[in-house]
């Protein structure tokens, strides 16, 4: 069965220093739209949520957009900072997919309700899974800030020599 290809797909986080998991998720998101509309998550929105980001919204958007450069040259993408959960892929009706994580993807209802509400087509949910570490857990930029496990999922310190025993 062939794979389902959009014009305009969005995905989103915080991308606080890319990892395995970030990679994967643009990857997939890049493998089915023509264009990707990346909503990147705000400093503000980050700290009401319970995060943490070791980088800064700009210095954030400027590894996220030298990333993309060098990883899909040519292709066509917007970076849209995100202030609450929804960001682009509410506001424009050309956005047909979201590619999102399995925690993210449980936002999908509620923002096809809101898109409902404007009049515009619900969006269609493709869930990219996370990527796990050496341990079976997923990799997360809080596991890296922490010292667990390295931007590929590797155990780092303690961790690896639990794991060795």
């Amino acid at each position: 069965m062939p794979v389902r290809r959009y014009s305009r797909v969005a995905t989103g986080g915080t991308f606080d220093g890319l990892h395995a998991g970030h990679r994967r998720l643009l990857e997939r998101s890049f493998e089915l739209g023509d264009e990707v509309v990346i909503g990147l998550t705000s400093d503000g929105f980050a700290r009401r949520h319970g995060k943490a980001p070791r980088l800064g919204y700009d210095e954030r958007e400027a590894g996220l957009a030298s990333y993309l450069r060098g990883s899909f040259p040519g292709r066509r993408y917007a970076i849209a900072k995100l202030d609450d959960f929804f960001g682009p892929g509410i506001a424009s009706r050309e956005v047909e997919a979201l590619v999102a994580s399995p925690e993210t993807g449980e936002r999908v209802d509620a923002a096809n309700a809101l898109r409902a509400a404007k009049g515009f087509p619900p969006l269609e949910l493709v869930v990219v899974d996370w990527v796990v570490a050496d341990d079976g857990r997923p990799i997360s930029s809080t596991r890296i800030r922490k010292g667990e496990i390295d931007p590929e999922g590797r155990l780092l310190g303690r961790r690896r020599a639990e794991r060795s025993l």
